[in-house]
């Protein structure tokens, strides 16, 4: 009696569950169908009769003028040079500028002039995929939030070709299988990693890690049994892109963990303007009155700027011990949010507390020349980011001729900061103590020392280079162009 009980009621659930199935996939087939028919309505012909190839990447902060922005300006411009009929499309949610001034502005912060106009579609709801709007489940709700913009953007323009430059992993099966693109990604960085689970497992405080979920063992596995949830989740979207493009060493070994998907994923490093920093001089250093230490990237949590800023003050309270050189810390960074400003403000407190305001100074969205002149004029390069994906301002720094010292981990130690033809090409350190002391290593070593380390540095950049991303890029995409 208990089996038939359980037959009576399991097969119409199963029914019922297969009725659900076929509907959604009529829904969804059938929404397909209203897209394509959307596309048709909203391309024209070119003046040649031919339909141009329609090439989108998602970019909502592709006016942010970061490392990741560049990457996108260099790949649309690699495009328009091989491809004729292309027309490339940015989907943005920088509403208080117009395509003119964002074109522009890459063309003032990164030096790259394209060939052809770019169509901007700037896109209403980029405010979903705010962290700010999360205060908890940050992941998932901007990953949610994220379908819901690309939704907008997939109603507004169809493209033959979709390119996710930001790492909005959960876009791709949405132009995929409703949009029916092909669709490719340049991923800078994991949403998830399977570094960031072991912070949870092993209930270390981070920025992304507070402390009351660490000091509880039952918090913790919770947040553990999400980012395993997530993580999958991830993985599931991530693996529905026909190519994908990774940033480095790092970055490649947590897709393949993640994504699974080696045959169609290849390392693709980000193109940096290091012509434009090995046209500087180099020459032995004349001046030993006064040392600057140069710091560049954008003002976010990530970037670990106290770390800086504490590692320095105590490199300066050392190095009054005795009568040194005076020392100056330059950070230089861009700001794209009220946030930003506010952690910059911070950092400036920070400074008082330590008593080294008259020793650091802040540069905020500067130009390039001004960015360039900085480079030029420092001995060392600093960057303290853990588990940085790759580092185009380590790059820089480097090509500019500065001493490199840079975290120990990501793309710094396994791609960047590593011996050339045998030769040490800069400096890695992991925590306050660390940095100061390399610091003052760095400082103490003839000026000869230093450069012939800033020349093996700069020999060891050229497969950084615009010209190396160029050809790996086109070599990628390929197979979305057939």
């Amino acid at each position: 009696s208990c089996f038939r009980l359980l037959c009576s009621l399991l097969i119409p659930a199963l029914f019922l569950s297969g009725i659900l199935c076929v509907c959604l996939v009529v829904l969804l087939w059938g929404i397909r169908l209203w897209i394509q028919q959307r596309k048709k309505q909203l391309t024209s012909a070119g003046k040649d009769g031919k339909r141009p190839l329609l090439v989108a990447f998602f970019h909502p902060y592709c006016n942010a003028g970061g490392g990741g922005e560049r990457v996108l300006w260099c790949a649309i411009r690699t495009l328009q040079k091989k491809y004729r009929n292309v027309t490339c499309v940015v989907y943005t949610g920088d509403r208080d500028v117009t395509g003119e001034e964002i074109v522009e502005g890459a063309f003032r912060r990164f030096n790259i002039k394209l060939i052809h106009p770019v169509k901007f579609v700037f896109l209403e709801k980029r405010y979903l995929v705010e962290a700010s709007l999360y205060p908890h489940f940050t992941l998932l709700g901007q990953s949610l939030g994220s379908v819901f913009l690309g939704w907008e953007a997939l109603l507004k323009c169809v493209p033959d070709i979709y390119i996710d430059s930001m790492g909005y992993a959960f876009t791709l099966p949405l132009f995929k299988y409703l949009g029916g693109c092909r669709v490719g990604c340049y991923i800078h960085y994991p949403t998830i990693s399977t570094d960031m689970l072991s912070v949870i497992r092993n209930q270390d405080t981070r920025f992304n890690n507070a402390a009351f979920i660490t000091n509880s063992l039952l918090f913790s596995k919770f947040k553990l049994v999400y980012y395993y949830f997530f993580a999958f989740m991830y993985g599931l979207v991530g693996s529905c892109s026909d190519v994908i493009m990774v940033n480095s060493s790092w970055t490649l070994n947590h897709i393949l963990s993640l994504w699974r998907a080696g045959a169609c994923t290849s390392v693709v490093y980000p193109p940096c303007d290091v012509q434009t920093f090995l046209d500087i001089p180099l020459e032995e250093e004349k001046s030993t009155i006064e040392y600057s230490i140069v710091s560049v990237s954008q003002f976010r949590p990530e970037k670990d700027h106290p770390l800086q800023i504490r590692a320095f003050a105590k490199l300066l309270k050392e190095k009054r011990l005795g009568q040194q050189p005076s020392l100056k810390l330059i950070l230089i960074g861009g700001c794209r949010n009220q946030q930003d400003e506010e952690r910059v403000n911070n950092l400036k407190h920070l400074c008082e507390e330590l008593g080294v305001s008259n020793n650091v100074m802040f540069r905020i969205n500067v130009p390039f020349e001004e960015l360039k002149r900085h480079l030029a004029e420092a001995t060392i390069g600093l960057h303290t980011m853990w588990n940085e994906h790759f580092g185009i301002g380590v790059v820089e720094c480097m090509a500019a001729g500065t001493v490199i010292l840079a975290h120990n981990s990501g793309g710094p130690k396994l791609d960047i900061v590593v011996p050339y033809e045998g030769h040490i090409t800069g400096f890695l350190a992991e925590n306050e103590d660390n940095y100061a002391e390399t610091m003052a290593y760095i400082l103490s070593l003839s000026p000869e020392k230093r450069l012939e380390i800033r020349e093996n540095a700069r020999r060891s950049v050229h497969r950084f280079s615009d010209q190396h991303f160029e050809e790996t890029f086109l070599l990628s995409v390929e197979p979305l162009f057939k």
